[in-house]
């Protein structure tokens, strides 16, 4: 707990007071100001008054954000990375016979 700082983070008019490692704070700090963002964008685009329907819309949002996250992530992960594989084997595959006189001295 050496490494640890006590910070205090006001969401929805509420104070909270958390104990995070130093190292942390900073994304802690930023996320706290996203949800707050969020809050006001919520009360001001739609109308909302009562701070539990906001933030239960503020926790949609980002449980939507982290899914979509999570599915580009997947993609990457598969797709995308069969497809470099593929386009490496064929560079590979192309670049062997040719390897020779492409790493060959300059003739004088």
């Amino acid at each position: 707990m050496a490494d640890e700082i006590a910070i205090t983070l006001n969401i929805a008019s509420r104070p909270y007071r958390l104990f995070v490692k130093k190292t942390e704070e900073e994304a802690i700090r930023r996320a706290a100001k996203s949800v707050g963002e969020q809050i006001g964008h919520y009360a001001k685009n739609f109308g909302y008054n009562d701070t539990q329907d906001l933030l239960a819309m503020v926790a949609l949002h980002f449980a939507m954000t982290g899914d979509a996250s999570e599915t580009e992530a997947k993609f990457v992960n598969e797709k995308l990375h069969d497809t470099l594989a593929k386009i490496d084997t064929i560079l590979s595959e192309t670049l062997k016979d040719q390897a020779p006189t492409f790493f060959e001295s300059p003739k004088d």
